[in-house]
């Protein structure tokens, strides 16, 4: 059996910007609050920019750059699926469409007869 080992190695200084980035996120948050008085512009802007300080921030770190590399990654491979025509979208709709409609009446048919055997010829309660 093969065992893949994933080793997470996070540096002191990584740890830093992810602090950093952290305190920056919450101060943004913070800082929102505390400008109430200070009208929506003022409260918007501290929170956008804190929480764009925040986010630059982590991406410098070594888990942010790793994230960017994933989402360069996953963009790559959904340039390469082969997306179906509009025709062959809209017939597998409709078959799913079709197999929801009759699985429906089936269980509505199942339903009715096991409640007709069960309360009508099993136990005799009329309606």
């Amino acid at each position: 059996m093969a065992t893949s080992q994933v080793q997470t190695v996070v540096t002191n200084p990584d740890k830093a910007k992810l602090a950093g980035a952290a305190a920056l996120a919450i101060g943004a948050l913070a800082a929102y609050y505390l400008l109430g008085k200070q009208g929506p512009l003022a409260q918007w802007a501290a929170l956008l920019l804190g929480m764009a300080a925040g986010i630059a921030v982590f991406f410098t770190s070594e888990p942010g750059k790793e994230l960017f590399a994933f989402g360069r990654d996953a963009w790559r491979e959904v340039r390469k699926v082969v997306w179906p025509a509009r025709k062959e979208a809209v017939q597998m709709t409709a078959y799913v469409f079709g197999f929801v409609v009759v699985m429906a009446i089936f269980l509505w048919l199942t339903d009715k007869t096991l409640e007709w055997v069960f309360y009508d010829l099993i136990l005799g309660w009329k309606k």
